[in-house]
């Protein structure tokens, strides 16, 4: 009797799209109830067995006729299923219909941190796991600001995780990253977007943020290129190796340059 459950939860929503809720109370089928959620129970053709309750520490509700009811670590679907078997197997109903609606989402949430224009905590709902998703609640990175790589740092299995997500390459025609999906209590890092120093005989000195295969002409041509008295002879790069220690390099005009470099643009002699 699916079709009648998917009736008794669409008329529920519809009642609540009145009210404004609809929106919270969008149904989540596949979402794994925890402590803290906030649920609507509703019984088709049964308005007394309606009930609005938090999942309390222990992952169970009080609910009419059957006392206490453990529904956390549970599916929407499954807890369900539950309730209505219980109904059903006490002689209160024969064919219950039981519909709930998440109206508040406490139990499965991560916290996105850095560079994003709304930093904070998001639920993670049954359809809107994936890290873009999680990021796009969240405004999005800070353009011109953030870094191209995503830090996820959790627990998979009990032991600590971390990856490092080149998110671009997500959406590149040919991506060779998955948009993984999170999980309970990861956290999402965004961090600065790498950077030089361009200083010397150049129009504009300065910091430059480091966009991805820049080369050491593109870099000057973003510096608005070399002023009356720069050369491009002997132009040295400040490198920092893994070992900490800064060298001093000559790279060709085509070169990439690094996070951290110190570009320096000498005065020309003749």
């Amino acid at each position: 009797m699916k079709w009648m459950r998917e009736i008794a939860r669409w008329l529920v929503a519809a009642t609540l799209l009145g009210s404004g809720l609809a929106a919270q109370a969008a149904p989540q089928a596949d979402y794994v109830l925890g402590v803290g959620d906030l649920v609507r129970v509703t019984v088709y053709q049964n308005p007394d067995l309606t009930l609005e309750t938090r999942i309390n520490e222990g992952g169970t509700i009080s609910y009419p006729l059957l006392g206490s009811v453990k529904v956390g670590g549970l599916s929407v679907v499954a807890a369900e299923k539950k309730i209505a078997d219980g109904l059903r197997e006490g002689n209160y109903l024969k064919q219950p219909q039981v519909t709930i609606l998440l109206m508040a989402v406490k139990a499965n949430q991560v916290s996105v941190l850095g560079l994003v224009n709304k930093p904070g905590r998001y639920p993670l709902e049954a359809g809107t796991s994936k890290l873009s998703e999680v990021l796009a609640a969240a405004g999005g990175t800070v353009a011109g600001s953030a870094s191209e790589i995503v830090v996820i740092s959790g627990l998979r299995n009990g032991k600590p995780f971390r990856k490092e997500i080149d998110f671009p390459k997500v959406f590149a025609s040919m991506g060779t990253v998955d948009d993984i999906p999170l999980e309970n209590g990861d956290a999402i890092w965004v961090d600065r977007a790498p950077q030089i120093y361009i200083y010397g005989e150049v129009q504009r000195p300065g910091v430059q943020i480091l966009l991805r295969d820049t080369t050491l002409l593109q870099a000057l041509a973003s510096a608005g290129g070399l002023n009356m008295r720069g050369t491009e002879r002997g132009i040295r790069v400040h490198r920092r190796d893994e070992s900490g220690e800064v060298k001093i390099v000559q790279p060709g005009m085509n070169d990439r340059l690094q996070p951290g470099d110190v570009v320096y643009v000498r005065e020309s002699l003749f």
